[in-house]
Protein backbone atom coordinates (compact mmCIF):
# COMPACT_ATOMS: atom_id res chain seq x y z
CA UNK A 1 0.00 0.00 0.00
CA UNK A 2 1.10 3.38 -0.75
CA UNK A 3 2.05 5.79 1.86
CA UNK A 4 -0.31 8.60 2.68
CA UNK A 5 0.33 11.94 1.69
CA UNK A 6 -0.59 14.84 3.84
CA UNK A 7 -3.42 17.52 3.21
CA UNK A 8 -0.06 19.99 4.10
CA UNK A 9 1.73 18.05 1.79
CA UNK A 10 -0.85 17.91 -1.23
CA UNK A 11 -0.96 21.51 -0.75
CA UNK A 12 2.91 22.92 -0.80
CA UNK A 13 3.54 20.59 -4.09
CA UNK A 14 0.23 21.63 -6.00
CA UNK A 15 0.01 25.54 -4.83
CA UNK A 16 -3.46 25.00 -3.92
CA UNK A 17 -4.95 26.82 -0.96
CA UNK A 18 -6.31 24.74 1.86
CA UNK A 19 -10.35 26.16 2.01
CA UNK A 20 -12.48 23.49 0.05
CA UNK A 21 -10.27 20.46 0.02
CA UNK A 22 -11.25 17.02 1.88
CA UNK A 23 -8.87 14.59 2.92
CA UNK A 24 -9.83 12.38 0.35
CA UNK A 25 -9.64 15.19 -2.15
CA UNK A 26 -6.19 16.15 -1.07
CA UNK A 27 -4.50 13.38 -0.35
CA UNK A 28 -5.92 10.34 -2.19
CA UNK A 29 -4.60 7.55 0.26
CA UNK A 30 -3.94 4.92 -2.23
CA UNK A 31 -3.30 7.24 -5.49
CA UNK A 32 -1.30 4.95 -7.67
CA UNK A 33 -1.18 7.46 -10.20
CA UNK A 34 -1.06 10.86 -10.72
CA UNK A 35 -2.36 13.17 -13.56
CA UNK A 36 0.19 15.92 -15.45
CA UNK A 37 -0.74 18.84 -16.85
CA UNK A 38 2.27 20.46 -19.42
CA UNK A 39 1.74 24.14 -20.46
CA UNK A 40 3.35 25.33 -23.31
CA UNK A 41 4.20 27.56 -26.21
CA UNK A 42 2.04 26.72 -28.94
CA UNK A 43 3.83 29.54 -30.99
CA UNK A 44 7.35 28.22 -30.80
CA UNK A 45 7.79 24.71 -32.38
CA UNK A 46 5.24 21.53 -33.04
CA UNK A 47 3.33 22.30 -29.48
CA UNK A 48 -0.86 21.64 -30.09
CA UNK A 49 -1.85 23.30 -26.67
CA UNK A 50 -2.26 21.65 -23.17
CA UNK A 51 -0.60 18.05 -22.97
CA UNK A 52 -2.22 15.85 -20.30
CA UNK A 53 -0.11 12.26 -19.18
CA UNK A 54 -0.81 9.94 -16.41
CA UNK A 55 1.77 9.18 -14.05
CA UNK A 56 2.82 6.09 -12.27
CA UNK A 57 3.02 7.41 -8.87
CA UNK A 58 5.62 4.67 -7.81
CA UNK A 59 7.61 4.23 -11.13
CA UNK A 60 7.75 7.94 -12.54
CA UNK A 61 6.51 6.77 -15.83
CA UNK A 62 4.50 8.84 -18.10
CA UNK A 63 1.88 8.20 -20.27
CA UNK A 64 -0.08 10.60 -23.01
CA UNK A 65 -3.38 10.78 -22.13
CA UNK A 66 -5.32 13.39 -24.21
CA UNK A 67 -4.22 16.81 -25.56
CA UNK A 68 -6.53 19.97 -25.35
CA UNK A 69 -6.05 21.41 -28.50
CA UNK A 70 -6.75 24.91 -30.27
CA UNK A 71 -5.50 27.03 -27.46
CA UNK A 72 -3.47 29.78 -28.01
CA UNK A 73 -0.06 29.96 -25.79
CA UNK A 74 -1.11 28.26 -22.17
CA UNK A 75 2.43 28.95 -20.56
CA UNK A 76 1.50 28.95 -17.04
CA UNK A 77 -1.78 27.08 -15.83
CA UNK A 78 -3.69 26.49 -12.44
CA UNK A 79 -5.84 23.90 -11.02
CA UNK A 80 -8.97 25.03 -8.37
CA UNK A 81 -8.93 23.62 -5.45
CA UNK A 82 -11.61 21.03 -5.76
CA UNK A 83 -10.13 19.65 -9.20
CA UNK A 84 -12.90 20.59 -11.23
CA UNK A 85 -11.46 23.26 -13.16
CA UNK A 86 -7.74 24.21 -15.15
CA UNK A 87 -7.15 27.90 -16.01
CA UNK A 88 -4.55 28.76 -18.39
CA UNK A 89 -2.69 31.99 -18.95
CA UNK A 90 -2.65 32.48 -22.72
CA UNK A 91 1.11 34.09 -23.00
CA UNK A 92 0.18 36.74 -26.43
CA UNK A 93 0.17 40.18 -27.24
CA UNK A 94 -2.61 39.14 -29.89
CA UNK A 95 -5.83 37.30 -28.32
CA UNK A 96 -9.77 37.23 -29.39
CA UNK A 97 -8.74 39.99 -32.19
CA UNK A 98 -7.52 42.64 -29.69
CA UNK A 99 -4.51 43.61 -28.34
CA UNK A 100 -4.39 41.42 -25.50
CA UNK A 101 -3.16 38.46 -23.41
CA UNK A 102 -5.99 35.79 -22.30
CA UNK A 103 -6.96 33.55 -20.08
CA UNK A 104 -9.04 30.20 -20.77
CA UNK A 105 -11.18 28.31 -18.24
CA UNK A 106 -11.74 24.61 -18.85
CA UNK A 107 -13.40 21.70 -16.98
CA UNK A 108 -11.52 18.91 -15.91
CA UNK A 109 -13.05 15.57 -16.52
CA UNK A 110 -13.33 13.67 -13.17
CA UNK A 111 -13.07 10.62 -14.93
CA UNK A 112 -10.19 10.80 -17.93
CA UNK A 113 -8.17 14.26 -16.48
CA UNK A 114 -9.15 15.24 -19.93
CA UNK A 115 -9.90 19.24 -20.88
CA UNK A 116 -12.99 21.08 -22.01
CA UNK A 117 -12.80 24.34 -22.67
CA UNK A 118 -15.41 26.65 -21.36
CA UNK A 119 -14.29 30.16 -22.24
CA UNK A 120 -11.66 33.17 -22.53
CA UNK A 121 -11.54 36.28 -21.49
CA UNK A 122 -9.27 39.18 -22.32
CA UNK A 123 -6.18 40.37 -19.88
CA UNK A 124 -4.75 44.05 -19.47
CA UNK A 125 -1.57 42.92 -20.69
CA UNK A 126 0.64 39.86 -21.61
CA UNK A 127 -0.18 36.91 -19.13
CA UNK A 128 2.75 35.40 -17.39
CA UNK A 129 1.36 33.92 -14.39
CA UNK A 130 -2.01 32.57 -12.96
CA UNK A 131 -3.36 31.00 -9.67
CA UNK A 132 -6.73 30.44 -7.53
CA UNK A 133 -8.05 31.45 -4.48
CA UNK A 134 -8.39 29.30 -2.16
CA UNK A 135 -12.04 29.87 -2.12
CA UNK A 136 -12.31 28.23 -5.92
CA UNK A 137 -14.35 32.27 -6.33
CA UNK A 138 -11.70 33.82 -7.97
CA UNK A 139 -8.79 33.80 -10.33
CA UNK A 140 -5.76 35.80 -10.33
CA UNK A 141 -3.30 36.70 -13.33
CA UNK A 142 0.17 38.27 -13.30
CA UNK A 143 0.65 40.31 -16.69
CA UNK A 144 4.41 41.08 -17.54
CA UNK A 145 3.75 42.94 -20.17
CA UNK A 146 1.75 45.56 -19.15
CA UNK A 147 2.59 45.74 -15.45
CA UNK A 148 -0.33 44.37 -13.52
CA UNK A 149 -2.31 42.07 -11.41
CA UNK A 150 -5.93 41.45 -12.17
CA UNK A 151 -8.69 39.60 -10.24
CA UNK A 152 -11.37 37.74 -11.76
CA UNK A 153 -14.81 36.14 -10.51
CA UNK A 154 -15.26 32.33 -11.35
CA UNK A 155 -18.83 31.51 -12.14
CA UNK A 156 -20.73 28.89 -10.88
CA UNK A 157 -20.03 26.61 -13.76
CA UNK A 158 -16.21 27.34 -13.71
CA UNK A 159 -16.21 29.88 -15.98
CA UNK A 160 -14.32 33.60 -15.86
CA UNK A 161 -16.66 36.15 -15.59
CA UNK A 162 -14.56 39.65 -17.07
CA UNK A 163 -12.47 41.35 -14.36
CA UNK A 164 -13.64 42.78 -11.34
CA UNK A 165 -10.27 44.75 -10.11
CA UNK A 166 -6.98 45.83 -12.04
CA UNK A 167 -4.29 46.55 -9.47
CA UNK A 168 -1.72 48.60 -12.05
CA UNK A 169 2.09 48.78 -10.78
CA UNK A 170 3.84 51.57 -11.44
CA UNK A 171 7.79 52.44 -11.37
CA UNK A 172 11.00 51.11 -12.63
CA UNK A 173 14.24 49.91 -11.38
CA UNK A 174 17.98 49.62 -11.16
CA UNK A 175 18.35 48.04 -14.63
CA UNK A 176 17.58 50.36 -17.45
CA UNK A 177 17.47 47.08 -20.01
CA UNK A 178 15.13 44.89 -18.06
CA UNK A 179 13.63 47.37 -15.52
CA UNK A 180 12.54 50.08 -17.64
CA UNK A 181 8.91 49.78 -16.64
CA UNK A 182 7.02 47.42 -13.86
CA UNK A 183 6.87 43.71 -14.76
CA UNK A 184 4.74 41.45 -12.73
CA UNK A 185 5.75 38.01 -12.84
CA UNK A 186 2.98 36.01 -10.86
CA UNK A 187 0.79 36.59 -8.17
CA UNK A 188 0.42 34.18 -5.40
CA UNK A 189 -2.36 33.49 -2.18
CA UNK A 190 -1.64 32.84 1.05
CA UNK A 191 -3.33 29.41 2.33
CA UNK A 192 -6.30 31.84 3.98
CA UNK A 193 -6.53 33.66 0.49
CA UNK A 194 -6.32 37.02 2.65
CA UNK A 195 -3.55 38.28 0.99
CA UNK A 196 -1.53 37.77 -2.27
CA UNK A 197 1.69 38.73 -3.50
CA UNK A 198 2.91 39.35 -6.75
CA UNK A 199 7.03 39.81 -7.13
CA UNK A 200 7.72 42.63 -9.94
CA UNK A 201 10.27 42.34 -12.21
CA UNK A 202 10.70 45.53 -13.05
CA UNK A 203 10.36 47.03 -9.69
CA UNK A 204 12.50 44.74 -6.99
CA UNK A 205 9.58 44.70 -5.19
CA UNK A 206 7.35 41.46 -3.93
CA UNK A 207 3.89 43.82 -4.26
CA UNK A 208 1.30 42.66 -1.54
CA UNK A 209 -2.73 43.04 -2.17
CA UNK A 210 -5.86 42.15 0.51
CA UNK A 211 -8.55 40.33 -1.17
CA UNK A 212 -11.65 42.09 -0.60
CA UNK A 213 -14.38 39.38 -1.58
CA UNK A 214 -17.36 40.95 -0.78
CA UNK A 215 -16.27 44.03 -2.76
CA UNK A 216 -13.79 41.74 -5.83
CA UNK A 217 -11.07 44.37 -5.08
CA UNK A 218 -7.19 43.80 -4.38
CA UNK A 219 -6.37 46.67 -1.70
CA UNK A 220 -3.11 47.73 -1.57
CA UNK A 221 -1.03 46.40 1.47
CA UNK A 222 2.59 47.31 0.91
CA UNK A 223 5.98 45.54 -0.37
CA UNK A 224 8.64 43.86 0.33
CA UNK A 225 12.18 44.76 -1.52
CA UNK A 226 14.21 42.97 -2.94
CA UNK A 227 18.23 43.58 -3.83
CA UNK A 228 18.27 46.48 -6.65
CA UNK A 229 18.23 44.63 -10.31
CA UNK A 230 17.15 41.48 -8.20
CA UNK A 231 14.54 40.69 -10.39
CA UNK A 232 11.96 38.86 -8.12
CA UNK A 233 9.82 36.33 -10.40
CA UNK A 234 8.35 33.20 -8.59
CA UNK A 235 7.14 32.98 -5.07
CA UNK A 236 6.01 30.10 -2.80
CA UNK A 237 5.34 29.70 1.28
CA UNK A 238 6.68 26.90 3.36
CA UNK A 239 4.00 24.30 3.84
CA UNK A 240 3.95 25.54 7.54
CA UNK A 241 2.49 28.93 6.64
CA UNK A 242 5.59 30.90 8.62
CA UNK A 243 7.87 31.62 5.56
CA UNK A 244 8.29 32.13 2.07
CA UNK A 245 10.73 32.59 -0.83
CA UNK A 246 10.92 34.24 -4.09
CA UNK A 247 13.48 33.60 -6.88
CA UNK A 248 15.20 36.68 -8.29
CA UNK A 249 16.00 36.48 -11.80
CA UNK A 250 18.54 38.99 -12.85
CA UNK A 251 21.03 38.74 -10.17
CA UNK A 252 20.49 34.74 -9.44
CA UNK A 253 19.87 34.48 -6.31
CA UNK A 254 17.13 33.33 -4.11
CA UNK A 255 15.60 35.33 -0.72
CA UNK A 256 13.98 33.67 2.40
CA UNK A 257 11.28 35.73 3.78
CA UNK A 258 9.40 35.58 7.75
CA UNK A 259 5.58 35.58 7.20
CA UNK A 260 3.24 37.30 9.13
CA UNK A 261 -0.01 35.69 8.51
CA UNK A 262 -2.33 37.82 10.76
CA UNK A 263 -0.65 41.56 8.97
CA UNK A 264 0.88 40.29 5.64
CA UNK A 265 4.04 41.41 6.17
CA UNK A 266 7.28 39.63 4.60
CA UNK A 267 10.68 40.18 6.76
CA UNK A 268 14.16 39.29 5.04
CA UNK A 269 15.35 36.86 6.62
CA UNK A 270 18.71 35.75 4.17
CA UNK A 271 19.64 36.10 0.14
CA UNK A 272 21.44 33.24 -1.48
CA UNK A 273 23.22 32.87 -4.92
CA UNK A 274 21.54 29.96 -6.77
CA UNK A 275 24.76 29.45 -8.64
CA UNK A 276 28.02 27.34 -8.07
CA UNK A 277 30.93 29.53 -7.06
CA UNK A 278 33.23 30.57 -9.83
CA UNK A 279 30.54 30.28 -12.58
CA UNK A 280 31.13 32.99 -14.95
CA UNK A 281 28.37 32.21 -17.77
CA UNK A 282 24.52 34.41 -18.33
CA UNK A 283 21.74 32.75 -16.62
CA UNK A 284 18.43 33.71 -15.26
CA UNK A 285 16.39 32.00 -12.81
CA UNK A 286 12.84 30.96 -13.59
CA UNK A 287 10.59 28.56 -11.22
CA UNK A 288 10.85 28.10 -7.30
CA UNK A 289 9.18 25.18 -5.17
CA UNK A 290 9.64 23.50 -1.45
CA UNK A 291 9.21 20.13 -0.84
CA UNK A 292 6.12 18.68 0.56
CA UNK A 293 8.01 17.43 3.54
CA UNK A 294 9.25 21.23 4.29
CA UNK A 295 13.07 20.08 3.83
CA UNK A 296 13.95 21.14 1.03
CA UNK A 297 14.15 24.41 -1.54
CA UNK A 298 14.69 23.86 -5.55
CA UNK A 299 15.33 26.63 -8.15
CA UNK A 300 15.61 26.32 -11.54
CA UNK A 301 18.90 28.35 -13.39
CA UNK A 302 18.12 28.72 -17.35
CA UNK A 303 21.89 29.13 -19.15
CA UNK A 304 23.62 27.34 -16.16
CA UNK A 305 20.73 24.90 -17.11
CA UNK A 306 20.10 23.45 -13.49
CA UNK A 307 18.30 22.87 -10.50
CA UNK A 308 20.03 24.50 -7.19
CA UNK A 309 18.79 22.10 -4.10
CA UNK A 310 18.64 23.95 -0.70
CA UNK A 311 17.98 22.44 2.60
CA UNK A 312 15.67 24.22 4.61
CA UNK A 313 15.53 24.81 8.39
CA UNK A 314 11.42 24.39 9.24
CA UNK A 315 12.23 26.14 12.68
CA UNK A 316 14.06 29.07 11.54
CA UNK A 317 13.46 29.31 7.49
CA UNK A 318 17.00 29.78 6.61
CA UNK A 319 18.43 28.12 3.51
CA UNK A 320 22.16 25.84 3.32
CA UNK A 321 22.82 24.93 -0.41
CA UNK A 322 23.18 21.32 -0.83
CA UNK A 323 24.18 21.56 -4.61
CA UNK A 324 23.07 21.75 -8.25
CA UNK A 325 21.64 18.90 -10.73
CA UNK A 326 21.54 19.44 -14.37
CA UNK A 327 18.62 19.53 -15.76
CA UNK A 328 19.42 17.19 -19.18
CA UNK A 329 18.20 20.24 -21.34
CA UNK A 330 18.52 23.22 -21.87
CA UNK A 331 15.89 26.36 -20.23
CA UNK A 332 14.39 24.91 -17.85
CA UNK A 333 11.29 27.74 -17.52
CA UNK A 334 9.46 25.74 -15.17
CA UNK A 335 9.23 22.31 -13.04
CA UNK A 336 7.23 20.64 -10.49
CA UNK A 337 7.23 18.54 -7.83
CA UNK A 338 4.61 15.14 -7.54
CA UNK A 339 2.01 15.96 -4.37
CA UNK A 340 4.12 12.64 -2.51
CA UNK A 341 7.29 14.23 -3.23
CA UNK A 342 9.16 11.84 -4.79
CA UNK A 343 9.51 12.88 -8.10
CA UNK A 344 10.83 16.14 -9.43
CA UNK A 345 9.98 16.63 -13.35
CA UNK A 346 11.58 19.71 -15.22
CA UNK A 347 10.26 21.88 -17.99
CA UNK A 348 13.22 22.48 -20.93
CA UNK A 349 11.70 25.04 -22.69
CA UNK A 350 14.89 25.44 -25.67
CA UNK A 351 15.57 21.52 -25.88
CA UNK A 352 11.76 20.70 -26.02
CA UNK A 353 11.90 17.56 -23.16
CA UNK A 354 10.56 17.03 -19.53
CA UNK A 355 13.65 15.71 -17.60
CA UNK A 356 12.21 13.31 -14.32
CA UNK A 357 14.25 13.08 -11.20
CA UNK A 358 14.12 10.70 -8.13
CA UNK A 359 14.25 12.76 -5.58
CA UNK A 360 16.52 11.41 -2.21
CA UNK A 361 14.41 11.84 1.10
CA UNK A 362 17.22 12.50 3.39
CA UNK A 363 19.17 14.80 1.21
CA UNK A 364 17.14 16.28 -1.33
CA UNK A 365 19.30 15.67 -4.00
CA UNK A 366 18.04 14.14 -7.67
CA UNK A 367 18.48 11.40 -9.78
CA UNK A 368 17.50 10.83 -13.21
CA UNK A 369 14.63 8.26 -13.54
CA UNK A 370 14.36 7.28 -17.14
CA UNK A 371 14.68 8.55 -20.38
CA UNK A 372 13.27 12.60 -21.48
CA UNK A 373 10.22 13.03 -22.43
CA UNK A 374 9.87 15.13 -25.83
CA UNK A 375 7.11 17.75 -25.64
CA UNK A 376 7.32 20.84 -28.03
CA UNK A 377 8.15 24.27 -25.93
CA UNK A 378 7.04 22.82 -22.21
CA UNK A 379 6.89 25.90 -20.06
CA UNK A 380 4.33 24.80 -16.63
CA UNK A 381 3.93 21.41 -14.83
CA UNK A 382 0.79 20.79 -12.51
CA UNK A 383 0.51 17.67 -10.93
CA UNK A 384 -2.92 16.49 -9.35
CA UNK A 385 -4.38 13.10 -8.30
CA UNK A 386 -5.81 10.57 -10.68
CA UNK A 387 -9.48 10.14 -10.84
CA UNK A 388 -9.44 6.22 -10.92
Amino acid sequence: MQKQISRRAFVAATGLGTMGLTLSQSADAQTKDWLLYVGTYTNKGKSEGIYVYRMNAATGELKLSSIAKGVKDPAFLAIDPKRKFLYAANETGDFLGKKAGGLTAYAIDQKSGALKKLNEVTTPGVPCHVSVHPSGKFVLAANYGGGNVVLYPVKADGSLAEASDVAQHTGKGADPRRQDAPHAHCIIPDAAGKYVFAPDLGLDKVMIYRVDTAYKKLVPNGFAATAPAAGPRHFTFHPNGKFAYVINELNSTMTAFSYDKASGKLTELQTLSTLPAGFSGTSYCADVHVHPSGKFLYGSNRGHDSIVIFALDPQTGKLTLVGHQSTIGKWPRNFGLDPAGKFLLVANQNTDNVATFRIDPQTGKLTQQGGLLEIPAPVCLKFIPAFS
